[in-house]
C-alpha cells in the first residue's frame, strides 16, 4: 500500500518529467552539448600532458578497438572485456601524449625499413611469429605472413584496420624497447658499489640482543588522540597520498526462488515429462524446451556421478526423473544404446615426478615409484598411498582418481596401457611419461557403449512474482531508510537483513566487497549530489536488490586522519610504546643483557643470532629489522648498544664475534648481480613519465 501510495503522490512529478523528456529528445541536438547549459566541460574524459581527451574522441576510438576485436573474435565483447578495451584505449593516449614527446626529444623512432623487418624480414616480431606459427607443426612459417599481406586489399575493412592497428602496436612496442634500453644500458655499477655489496653478503656476525616487541605493550593501554594522528600525518603527508575514495554501508535483498516457484517449476517439469515421452522427435522436443545445451548421445565420461548410477536402470522408452543437479533439474527420455569408435575408461593413478635433471634425478623418481608398486601388490591401499605420494595435487586430493575419460584424451603412455586392460585391477609395471612415472589402477572397464538419453534441463529461478515482491521489501526499505538513522532503525526492524561495510571504494571500482557488476552503485556514490549519511535507491546487482548509504568521503586533495585512520593509528601507537618501552629500560643498569631483561620483567627477550649476514640477516623473535642489524654489525666485538628503536620493538644489541670478508680482487660477479637488477630502470622511469604528464583521469565519470 505504501508503494502504490508514492507513485500516486509523484504522478505529477513524472508527467513533468516525460513532458520535459520530450522536449528535450526534440531539440535536445540544438541545446546541448559539451558546454550546455547543464554543466561546463563535462564532456572531459582526462587530461594527459596538458592535452585534453574529449569524451567523443575516447568513444571513437573505443569503438574502433570494440569493433576490431570482435571481429578477429567473432563474437560480442563481454562487460570485463570492454573494460579492458577502455584501459587499452587510455594507454594509448598515454603514449601518444606522455611518450611521443620523450621519444621526439631523444630522437627515437621506427623506420619503415624496420617495421618490414620486423614483419617478413630476418627479424620477425615475436608477436608476429606468434601469430603466425603453424598449429600442426609449432613451426612459424614466413611463407603465410607475405601470403597473408598479398591477400590483405582483399579481406574485410574491419580485419583490415585490424592489421593497420597490429602493425601500429609493432611500432610502438619496439620504439618503447629502445627507449627503455637507453636507462637500462646508462646504468652503471661502480667497483665501490659491487664491493659494498660483496661486504655485505659475506662479512658475518653473531649478535645478542634484548628485545622488547611493541605486541607485549597491550594495545589498550596506549590511548591515541586526534591531535597525535594529525600531528604524525603532518609530518609524514609524503607517505601518505590522497585519493578520492568513498565509504558506504548496504544491506541486500536476494532474489531467490520460493516455495511456489518450486511448486510452479515440478508443475512444468510434469508436463514436460509427458510431452517428451509422446512427442514424435524427442531429440527436437528436449533441444527446444531444455534451458541447459545437452547431448543426445553420452558416454560415460560425459555424465554427471548422479545420472551414470541412474542410466543402468533405465528401460528403453521410459521418462526418467527429475533428478536434480545444482539448481537444475533433469528428466531423461531413455532410448537405449551403440557402440562408439572410441572407448571410456575410469582409473587411477599415483604420479611421481623427477625432480631435477639429470639421470640420477630419474633414477630417485622411479626407486620411489617401484618401492609404491610393490607395497600396492603386497595389498596396500591404494587411495591412502595417492593421497600421501602422489605428485598430482588435483587427483591426489581424490585418492588418486581421475574418473571417466575418453581414448586419447590422456597423453600416449599413459592412454596406451589403461585401454590395453580388458578389465579393471593395478597394472603390474610402471608407466613413464613426460610427466614422470605412473602407478595406474584402472577401477572401470575400458567400453564404447553410448547410451541415448533425450534430456532436458530446467534451472529453478526466481518468477516475476518473486522479484516484484522482493523489489517492493527493498523499496520500502529505501523509502523508510532516508537518513543513517533512518536506516539503522529500518535494519533493526528486520532481522534478516546484515549490515555490510565497504571502506575506501575507489572512484573506478566495478565491484564491492564480493559483490561482482556493482558500477552503478559506485557511480551513485561518487556523484555530486549524493550527500553523506544519504540512502540510495534501489539497485539491482548479481541476483539481488541492494540498498546502500553513504558514511564517508575522502579527497585525493585533502587528505584527513580519517583516510589512514587504521595506519596511523598504528605508527603513533607503537611511537608511544617505544617512549614508554626505552624510558623503562634506559633506567635498568646491568652486566648482561639477560639482568637487564630479568630487572625488565615481562616482555623482555634476550636472543642470538649466529654467524648472519648484513644483506640477509634474520632474527628470530624481531624478524628482518634492517635498523637492529645496521646497529649490530656496526658495534665492535664485546659491545652493547644503547637503547634504540627498530622496526617492531625496541633493543639493545651486542656483537659477539665477527669474520670480515676475505679480500679478494676480483667482484666481477657482485657487480653483474647488481647490474641484472637494472629492470628496475624501466618502471622508475614509466612511472616518471606518468607522473611528470600529470595524469588526470575522469573515465569513472563515464563508464
Amino acid at each position: 500500500m505504501a508503494l502504490i501510495n508514492k507513485i500516486r503522490e509523484r504522478s505529477g512529478i513524472a508527467v513533468l518529467i516525460i513532458a520535459v523528456s520530450l522536449i528535450l529528445f526534440i531539440v535536445g541536438g540544438d541545446i546541448l552539448g559539451a558546454q550546455s547549459m547543464f554543466g561546463g566541460n563535462n564532456q572531459t574524459v582526462g587530461e594527459i600532458a596538458g592535452e585534453t581527451i574529449d569524451y567523443k574522441d575516447f568513444q571513437l576510438k573505443l569503438d574502433q578497438a570494440r569493433q576490431a576485436f570482435e571481429a578477429q573474435s567473432g563474437r560480442p565483447a563481454s562487460e570485463a572485456e570492454q573494460q579492458s578495451l577502455r584501459e587499452q584505449v587510455w594507454n594509448q593516449y598515454i603514449v601518444d601524449f606522455a611518450y611521443r614527446k620523450e621519444y621526439e626529444e631523444l630522437g627515437i623512432k621506427v623506420s619503415n625499413d624496420e617495421l618490414v623487418d620486423m614483419v617478413q624480414g630476418n627479424n620477425v616480431s615475436a608477436a608476429i611469429q606468434q601469430s603466425f606459427t603453424n598449429p600442426q607443426t609449432g613451426v612459424f612459417d614466413k611463407t603465410s605472413v607475405i601470403s597473408y599481406l598479398k591477400n590483405l586489399k582483399n579481406l574485410p575493412p574491419e580485419q583490415q584496420l585490424a592489421w593497420q592497428n597490429f602493425e601500429k602496436s609493432l611500432a610502438q612496442d619496439r620504439v618503447r624497447q629502445k627507449y627503455e634500453n637507453l636507462f637500462r644500458v646508462g646504468t652503471y655499477v661502480t667497483r665501490a658499489e659491487a664491493e659494498k655489496e660483496y661486504v655485505a653478503q659475506t662479512t658475518k656476525a653473531t649478535l645478542k640482543y634484548l628485545f622488547v616487541p611493541f605486541y607485549s605493550v597491550v594495545d589498550t593501554t596506549v590511548k591515541v588522540t586526534d591531535a597525535q594522528l594529525e600531528d604524525y600525518l603532518a609530518k609524514h603527508k609524503d607517505e601518505y597520498k590522497g585519493f578520492d575514495s568513498r565509504t558506504i554501508q548496504y544491506v541486500s535483498f536476494p532474489v531467490v526462488p520460493t516455495k511456489d516457484d518450486s511448486t510452479e517449476l515440478y508443475n512444468k517439469i510434469k508436463e514436460l515429462a509427458r510431452g517428451l515421452a509422446t512427442a514424435p522427435n524427442d531429440s527436437t522436443y528436449a533441444r527446444i524446451n531444455s534451458d541447459v545445451p545437452t547431448k543426445l548421445y553420452w558416454s560415460l565420461s560425459e555424465m554427471s556421478d548422479q545420472l551414470k548410477g541412474a542410466v543402468k536402470s533405465f528401460i528403453p522408452g521410459s521418462v526418467n526423473g527429475p533428478y536434480r543437479e545444482g539448481n537444475t533439474y533433469f528428466i531423461y527420455k531413455y532410448g537405449g544404446t551403440k557402440l562408439d569408435t572410441a572407448y571410456t575408461a575410469k582409473a587411477s593413478h599415483i604420479l611421481i615426478r623427477t625432480q631435477g635433471t639429470g639421470d640420477s634425478a630419474k633414477v630417485a623418481a622411479r626407486t620411489k615409484a617401484a618401492d609404491l608398486l610393490k607395497q600396492l601388490q603386497g595389498g596396500a591401499n591404494f587411495e591412502q598411498l595417492a593421497a600421501a605420494n602422489s605428485q598430482d595435487p588435483g587427483s591426489a586430493q581424490r585418492g588418486g582418481d581421475l574418473g571417466y575419460f575418453r581414448q586419447g584424451a590422456m597423453v600416449k603412455p599413459f592412454n596406451d596401457a589403461v585401454f590395453a586392460m580388458s578389465g579393471t585391477g593395478l597394472i603390474g609395471r610402471l608407466i613413464e611419461s613426460d610427466f614422470g612415472f605412473h602407478i595406474i589402477k584402472v577401477t572401470e572397464p575400458k567400453s564404447n557403449v553410448l547410451y541415448k538419453i533425450a534430456a532436458i534441463g530446467k534451472t529453478m529461478t526466481p518468477s516475476q512474482a518473486t522479484r516484484d515482491a522482493i523489489y517492493a521489501k527493498a523499496d520500502q526499505f529505501s523509502i523508510e531508510s532516508k537518513s543513517k538513522a533512518e536506516f539503522d532503525e529500518s535494519v533493526k526492524k528486520d532481522k534478516a537483513l546484515i549490515v555490510q561495510t565497504a571502506n575506501r571504494i575507489p572512484e573506478s571500482a566495478t565491484n564491492i566487497n564480493t559483490m561482482q557488476n556493482a558500477r552503478e552503485i559506485v557511480r551513485w556514490a561518487f556523484n555530486e549530489d549524493t550527500k553523506e549519511n544519504q540512502a540510495s535507491p534501489v539497485f539491482e546487482t548479481d541476483e539481488q536488490y541492494v540498498v546502500a548509504i553513504l558514511t564517508g568521503k575522502s579527497d585525493k586533495d585533502s587528505p584527513t586522519i580519517n583516510d589512514f585512520r587504521d595506519e596511523l593509528t598504528l605508527k603513533v601507537r607503537n611511537q608511544l610504546k617505544a617512549e614508554q618501552i626505552t624510558k623503562k629500560l634506559s633506567a635498568i643498569q646491568g652486566p648482561t643483557l639477560e639482568a637487564i631483561a630479568q630487572k625488565y620483567g615481562a616482555g623482555a627477550l634476550v636472543e642470538n643470532a649466529n654467524d648472519i649476514s648484513l644483506a640477509t640477516g634474520f632474527l628470530t623473535s624481531a624478524g628482518l629489522d634492517p635498523i637492529a642489524l645496521g646497529k649490530g654489525f656496526g658495534l665492535k666485538p664485546g659491545k652493547k648498544s644503547k637503547v634504540f628503536t627498530g622496526e617492531n620493538g625496541v633493543f639493545i644489541m651486542e656483537q659477539i664475534s665477527s669474520t670480515p670478508a676475505p679480500a679478494i680482487g676480483d667482484y666481477s660477479m657482485y657487480k653483474a648481480n647488481l647490474q641484472s637488477k637494472s629492470f628496475q630502470a624501466s618502471f622508475l622511469v614509466n612511472e616518471a613519465v606518468r607522473e611528470n604528464a600529470k595524469v588526470v583521469d575522469n573515465r569513472a565519470k563515464f563508464f
